[in-house]
C-alpha cells in the first residue's frame, strides 16, 4: 500500500512550452519570434543550436498526446506560440495557427487530459520586438488584445490559462543580462520590461474572462525559490534580502498584494520604470490560482562592489548538484508555505518541477534516469508534508514532458520524461515516465520510495 496518498482531485500533468518543442518555425504562416531571430544569430546558444525543428511536436502532436494518455497525466501544460497566431503580433490572425491548437486542445480532452495553455513562454513576436519589445508598455495591451483570440477560440473547451512563464526570467534574463532572447543589456530596458510584462498579465486576465464562453480559472506561472545566506553574516544577509525581493517579492507583491515592495524601484534610481496611475490595479487583477516554478534554492554572498544586486549568487559547499544547480528538495516545501502563510493565493499549482540529467539509451535502448526518480520522489514527499500543513497545492507538473530545446543551451539539459532522439525524432519514455506513471495510478508514493 502506498505511504503518501495525494487529495482524490489532486492534478497530475507535465510541462512543456511552444519554442522549445514544435518545431514548424516558419511554417503555416508563422511569423518569426525573438527567439528564431535570437537563435540563429552567432554564438548565441550552445552549438549554434536553434528551435526550428526541436522535438518536431508539430507534426508529431498526436504520437505526443498518446505518450501522454499512456502515462495518465491528468493535465497538460503547454504554451500557445503568440507569433503563430498573431503574425505581427497584432492585427491579422493566422487561422491555420489557431487550428493547430484547436486541434491539440481536442486531441488532449479525447484523451482524457486537461489542456493547461500558457499563453506566454518567451517567445514574443519579432514584430512587436521591432517596436520597441516589452519595454514599450504598448506591448502589454497587444498581448492582451491576443488573449482575447485565443480565449475566444479555446475557451470553450479550455477552463485552465497561465498568462505568462516566468516574467522576471524574461525580464532579466532578456534585458539586463542578455543571455535569452532579445538579448539586451541595459538596466532600464530591464526595468521597464519587467512591469510592462506585469501590465500584460492583468491585461491578459481581463481579456481572457472576457472573451472566454465559459468561466475560465486564470492564473500565473512564477519562478520562486528560498534566497538563503552564504553565511550568518550582516553582508550576507543584507544581499540575500535584497535578491529575495527582486526574485520573489518583485512579481509576488503587485500580483497578490497590489503593491511593489517597498524601496525597490528607488534603488534603481533613472532606471526606475514609468508606473503609472491604474497600473497596480490592473496588474493584481484578481487571479485563480498561482504557478509556482521550483527547481532549487538561491545562496548569495555580500560584495559591496556589485552594483545594483550588492551581493553575488554563489555555490553552496555542502549541497548536491545536477548538472545546472543545486538539488534543494526542503526549499520546494519552504517555497509554498511561504506563499501560503504571507500572501494566501485563492490555490497553489506546483507547475514546473525538474532536473536535467545526461541521460541517452543503453545498448538494450532503455534510458535509465534514476537521479531524475530521486529529485522528483523527494520533491514530492517535502511538497505532501507541506500540504498537510493545510496548504492548497491542487496540483503538480513534472517539468519537462519532453527532452527540448534548453534556451542558450540548446540541447545538452535533458529535462525529459521522454527520451528525443534529436537526429530522428524518436522518443523513448525514459524508467522516470514508468515510475511517474505509478505515481499517478496510485496517486501516491509507495512505501518502499
Amino acid at each position: 500500500m502506498p505511504d503518501l496518498i495525494f487529495p482524490k482531485d489532486f492534478l497530475w500533468g507535465v510541462s512543456s512550452s511552444a519554442y522549445q518543442i514544435e518545431g514548424a518555425w516558419n511554417g503555416d504562416g508563422k511569423g518569426p519570434s525573438i527567439w528564431d531571430w535570437f537563435s540563429h544569430r552567432r554564438g548565441k546558444t550552445a552549438r549554434g543550436e536553434t528551435g526550428d525543428v526541436a522535438c518536431d511536436h508539430y507534426h508529431r502532436w498526436k504520437d505526443d498526446l498518446d505518450l501522454l494518455k499512456t502515462l495518465g497525466a491528468g493535465a497538460y501544460r503547454f504554451s500557445v506560440s503568440w507569433s503563430r497566431v498573431i503574425p505581427e503580433g497584432r492585427g491579422n490572425i493566422n487561422q491555420a495557427g489557431l487550428d493547430f491548437y484547436d486541434r491539440l486542445v481536442d486531441g488532449m480532452l479525447e484523451r482524457g487530459i486537461q489542456p493547461f495553455p500558457t499563453l506566454y513562454h518567451f517567445d514574443l513576436p519579432l514584430a512587436l520586438h521591432k517596436k520597441g519589445s516589452w519595454p514599450e508598455r504598448d506591448t502589454a495591451a497587444a498581448f492582451g488584445e491576443y488573449a482575447a483570440v485565443v480565449a475566444a477560440r479555446l475557451g470553450d473547451r479550455v477552463q485552465w490559462w497561465i498568462t505568462l512563464n516566468e516574467p522576471m526570467v524574461a525580464a532579466v534574463l532578456g534585458y539586463m543580462y542578455g543571455t535569452h532572447a532579445p538579448g539586451r543589456r541595459n538596466p532600464g530596458s530591464y526595468t521597464r520590461a519587467m512591469h510592462t510584462l506585469l501590465l500584460a498579465h492583468g491585461e491578459a486576465v481581463r481579456a481572457i474572462r472576457s472573451a472566454s464562453p465559459r468561466p475560465a480559472r486564470v492564473g500565473i506561472a512564477l519562478n520562486l525559490s528560498p534566497v538563503h545566506p552564504e553565511r550568518d553574516t550582516e553582508s550576507d544577509r543584507r544581499a540575500a534580502s535584497w535578491f529575495d525581493v527582486l526574485s520573489n517579492h518583485i512579481c509576488l507583491d503587485p500580483v497578490l498584494r497590489g503593491a511593489y515592495p517597498p524601496d525597490l524601484w528607488r534603488r534603481f534610481g533613472p532606471f526606475a520604470p514609468p508606473v503609472r496611475d491604474g497600473d497596480l490595479a490592473k496588474i493584481a487583477e484578481p487571479i485563480d490560482f498561482l504557478g509556482v516554478n521550483y527547481y532549487t534554492r538561491q545562496v548569495f554572498a555580500g560584495r559591496w562592489w556589485v552594483p545594483i544586486m550588492g551581493g553575488l549568487m554563489v555555490r553552496s559547499k555542502q549541497g548536491e548538484f545536477s548538472p545546472m544547480w543545486e538539488v534543494y528538495p526542503p526549499g520546494i516545501g519552504e517555497t509554498v508555505e511561504r506563499v501560503w502563510n504571507d500572501y494566501r493565493p485563492p490555490m497553489i499549482l506546483v507547475t514546473e518541477n525538474g532536473i536535467p540529467v545526461p541521460d541517452a539509451p543503453d545498448g538494450n535502448g532503455v534510458v535509465s534516469d534514476p537521479e531524475r526518480i530521486s529529485y522528483l520522489q523527494r520533491h514530492l514527499r517535502v511538497l505532501q508534508s507541506s500540504m498537510a500543513k493545510n496548504i492548497p497545492v491542487k496540483g503538480y507538473f513534472v517539468w519537462s514532458f519532453t527532452d527540448n530545446f534548453e534556451w542558450e543551451l540548446g540541447y545538452a539539459m535533458r529535462f525529459g520524461l521522454v527520451y528525443i532522439d534529436f537526429a530522428t525524432r524518436k522518443r523513448t519514455p525514459k524508467t522516470s515516465f514508468d515510475w511517474y506513471a505509478a505515481v499517478i495510478r496510485r496517486n501516491g508514493l509507495e512505501d518502499s520510495g
